[in-house]
């Protein structure tokens, strides 16, 4: 298969302080590539020079055949980017964000209206094209967001944090209008997430930490190759939950009052009596997963999840 996307020892510091050390990848065509890492573990940086918007301090990036080191413009035009954060203008309708958006990528008059059509259309806002951006939901404004990163027709589709801050119904519905993009356009997308199970049905899952690549592979490989059996506790509180965290040192915290043990380190009936007798609201196996993957080689969780609490309603917004 053709690589669409060649990183080769890239490397890239912010005043002294290593961003990324010596990181090499290929994205196949048609790929979904998942990249994975906690805060401060080099995903912006990366994304920022494949995109074009950083120069590393050295290595190479191809981009659709392009060196984009050398030829932004030409590796700018076969990609696409839904950024975490929106950059709608929301004072105009759906329609003029696209309009605006194939301006800029010079497309004729003709062919823009023909995109403005193909693009709302796949992502079910055909309705909406002349409401102004500003009464739309979360989740209809990071559709909006799609169509208007696939309105040029790139290769690539990058997307960083598509479904931060949108509720689970929201999120899953983001994933089936972007599954079917890669079905129906046979487009190539890079992932970035906080939500491991998103990213599943991956093709690639990429871990990277402290600027490293430290797994690469199939989901299905890496939970065979770094995968571990944990035992979930349930306490009935926070001061039986630091009990179970001293006892076990390799044991993680995952909720206010539930943390996971290896499996290997503790048995199921140790927490039924003795110490923990009467402290302990439940103890199940956890089969290995992506999630504990995660674990396995960073020794934490995805750092700072999204909290689909935290994104504030506007007035009029519909849902």
């Amino acid at each position: 298969m053709t690589h669409l996307i060649s990183a080769r020892d890239l490397r890239a510091s912010y005043s002294g302080k290593v961003a990324l050390d010596g990181v090499s990848f290929d994205i196949e065509e048609g790929a979904s590539f998942a990249l994975l890492g906690p805060n401060g573990a080099g995903k912006t940086t990366l994304i920022n020079i494949l995109c074009t918007l950083h120069r590393p301090d050295s290595g190479s990036v191809s981009v659709a055949g392009h060196d984009a080191l050398r030829y932004p413009r030409r590796a700018r035009r076969n990609i696409g980017v839904v950024f975490q954060t929106s950059s709608l203008d929301d004072r105009l309708t759906a329609r003029e964000n696209l309009e605006f958006h194939g301006l800029v990528h010079g497309l004729p008059g003709r062919r823009r209206e023909t995109r403005i059509r193909q693009v709302l259309e796949l992502v079910g806002l055909e309705e909406w094209e002349d409401d102004v951006v500003r009464t739309f939901s979360g989740g209809m404004r990071r559709r909006l967001e799609i169509a208007r990163a696939l309105m040029h027709e790139p290769k690539i589709l990058f997307l960083d944090e598509p479904t931060v801050g949108l509720d689970a119904q929201t999120r899953q519905q983001i994933w089936q209008y972007l599954d079917r993009l890669r079905r129906e356009w046979s487009l190539t997308v890079l992932t970035t997430t906080h939500y491991i199970e998103e990213v599943e049905d991956a093709d690639v899952v990429c871990i990277i930490d402290h600027g490293k690549i430290i797994a690469q592979g199939s989901p299905e490989r890496l939970k065979g190759e770094y995968g571990r059996r944990w035992l979930q506790v349930d306490t009935i509180d926070a001061a039986t939950l630091e009990d179970v965290q001293a006892r076990f040192p390799e044991a993680q915290v995952i909720g206010v009052r539930s943390i996971v043990v290896p499996a290997e380190s503790a048995d199921p009936e140790m927490f039924r009596k003795g110490t923990f007798e009467g402290k302990i609201m439940e103890v199940r196996h956890r089969e290995p997963t992506l999630e504990s993957v995660f674990l396995s080689l960073t020794g934490r969780e995805l750092r700072d999840r999204a909290d689909p609490g935290k994104v504030a309603n506007g007035r009029g917004e519909r849902r």
